[in-house]
């Protein structure tokens, strides 16, 4: 309501005023804080009165000093407001106007309290029928959900649930399925593709799939994407031919053994010609695809997803899912809030809150780490006082700081199942001060580059340098501008890698980024092994020549591993038919609820 904004611009006008402490103010000055006439004023002050958010008396006579006291604190109108505008889906407005008011941990915890109850599963009954709701908090903001655009886990996870690829790929990586597609077949060059696709898929906006989809889908990346995530893969399609509306040939450059697991990614979506090219730039702001649920509306940070009843493999059993995007300070992790939840992803539990959740611990993880810049002339062309600056990072203390039970050490993108990730035991700091003195380093500062989701990991590092002798300077690069040059003029670059049913592409896709920062025998040892991968069929030929290209960086001190983080899905016991996709979320079609 508009009045209580009114009363919270009073309220904070008189910051020395306590609630029930009377005072003495013409209606004139109140009218001109609130830059009103002196008549609605009055109006004002008389609603207020009646809400008991004060007591006024007045006295008769333009300019008589008035009594006025205030009954009700700021936080508490604050939250009431807060509160209803969240109930109109005004999330951003209504966090907005928390942030105006000034510090208060009652008043946070007040309102996560309340915002928490309005998550989870809903049913809504209108006469027979009974509408199944998921409204669930994603502590990221959502840019674009076209599959070209996208860089966020948030942004993966709902275009997995609005697009299908030709292929999907099983949750262990270890074997590509029929989707969009349901039969392929490949020459005996490995280079030219055929695929055979379903008859009877439509798209969200009713036009039935065919195969000039699948060719605009992939021209399409290749032209909005050219330097984008898997682009050495796509960029190898010289030629499609599509001789029917359910087949379509693709002829590669040069054999790529990845090229049917790049298929499998939600970037190799299929998308609508015709609503694509109507649309143009703001396609990944109302986006059309053929998923178990199709986009029903982006309204203040709430983006809603409603089951598509026409979805090839089977109508989902929830009817909507509501994903509400709310900024991380306005979020928090304890087990008083998950009470609230039916589903949580990356949940971290207390014992007792892990009694009455059951949680799966993701094969999948994160591993962070820090690449060195042997392009930029300087210190770190060294060999030596590269080793040093490794050891000066003490990974030890590098996990006290992080603490959590899902961080971990590591020192590798291929941990054995036994290897429990811990760090090698803790160094003397002047034992790493006197290797990095002896190396030719004599406390000149570098630079660290990451993109700013990172930001609170380049601070923790440069903590941990800091006590090793090591001062860093941290320079934060957006994620898209992080892809081209303006990294290379950093010394140390930090990365995170998610290493999960695709690693084998993440990880060519990294050591591609790298050969830009490597010298040219490391740039040319690369893409030798590179090419290797590509060309070699067996899995586990594949994992070694890998873990070859792993052990040379790390004997050259240019590839320095941090840590892992595992990922847990927590979900309440009245939750059925959990099925974990990619990076460990759930998918929203099997779920239902009892």
């Amino acid at each position: 309501m508009k009045i209580r904004r009114h009363y919270l611009a009073l309220r904070r006008s008189y910051p020395g005023i306590q609630e029930n402490v009377s005072f003495e103010v013409t209606t004139q000055e109140l009218a001109n804080l609130l830059d009103c006439t002196h008549r609605n004023m009055v109006l004002l002050l008389k609603r207020m009165q009646q809400e008991e958010w004060l007591t006024w008396e007045p006295k008769r006579g333009r300019g008589n000093r008035s009594s006025l006291s205030f009954l009700v604190s700021k936080e508490q109108v604050a939250l009431q407001e807060a509160q209803e505008m969240m109930q109109k889906q005004d999330l951003h407005a209504a966090l907005e106007l928390l942030q105006q008011v000034e510090e208060s941990p009652k008043l946070r915890d007040q309102f996560q309290d309340w915002l928490s109850g309005q998550f989870g599963f809903h049913s809504e009954v209108q006469g027979k029928r009974r509408t199944d709701i998921l409204r669930f908090p994603l502590s990221q903001t959502i840019y674009s959900l076209d599959p070209a655009a996208i860089h966020y886990t948030g942004e993966s996870h709902l275009v997995n649930q609005l697009f299908d690829g030709l292929v999907r790929i099983d949750p262990k990586g270890e074997q590509i399925l029929p989707q969009l597609a349901h039969a392929w077949e490949v020459d005996e060059s490995r280079t030219r593709w055929t695929f055979y696709l379903r008859k009877g898929v439509l798209f969200h906006h009713g036009r039935e799939l065919d195969s000039s989809d699948v060719k605009y889908s992939l021209e399409r990346l290749k032209l909005l994407a050219p330097l984008g995530l898997y682009s050495w893969v796509y960029s190898g399609i010289v030629s499609m031919d599509t001789p029917d509306d359910t087949t379509i040939r693709i002829q590669l450059a040069e054999r790529n053994e990845a090229f049917l697991a790049f298929l499998s990614t939600n970037r190799a979506s299929v998308v609508p010609q015709d609503a694509c090219t109507a649309a143009g730039a703001k396609f990944g702001g109302k986006p059309i695809g053929t998923g178990p649920f199709r986009f029903a509306g982006n309204e203040q940070g709430v983006w809603i997803l409603e089951a598509f009843a026409a979805y090839f493999q089977g109508r989902a059993f929830l009817d909507r899912v509501e994903v509400w995007t709310i900024a991380e300070e306005a979020t928090r992790e304890n087990s008083a809030e998950l009470q609230s939840f039916q589903v949580m992803h990356n949940a971290r539990l207390s014992d007792a809150a892990a009694e009455r959740w059951q949680q799966v611990r993701q094969s999948g993880m994160t591993c962070k780490f820090i690449t060195v810049n042997e392009q930029k002339e300087g210190l770190l062309a060294n060999p030596a006082i590269r080793a040093a600056i490794d050891h000066a990072i003490e990974r030890t203390e590098l996990l006290k700081l992080l603490s959590g039970d899902v961080i971990e050490g590591v020192d590798s993108f291929w941990p054995e199942p036994s290897d429990g990730g811990q760090p090698e035991a803790s160094r003397e700091i002047n034992a790493i001060k006197k290797a990095l003195l002896a190396a030719g380093y004599n406390g000149e500062s570098l630079v660290l580059a990451t993109i700013p989701q990172y930001a609170a990991d380049a601070r923790i590092i440069q903590q941990v340098c800091a006590k090793s002798g090591v001062p860093l300077e941290i320079s934060l690069i957006d994620a898209e501008q992080f892809k081209g040059t303006a990294r290379m003029s950093a010394d140390l670059l930090l990365f995170a890698v998610m290493l999960d049913e695709h690693r084998e592409l993440r990880l060519i896709d990294l050591f591609k980024s790298m050969q830009q920062h490597a010298q040219p025998e490391m740039h040319e040892r690369l893409e030798k092994s590179i090419r290797a991968i590509l060309s070699e069929p067996g899995t586990e030929r594949r994992a070694a020549i890998f873990k070859q290209i792993e052990a040379e960086l790390k004997e050259r001190h240019s590839l320095l591993f941090l840590y892992r983080k595992h990922l847990k899905t927590a979900f309440h016991h009245s939750v059925r038919g959990i099925s974990l996709e990619s990076l460990g979320w759930v998918r929203f079609r099997d779920i239902w609820f009892t």
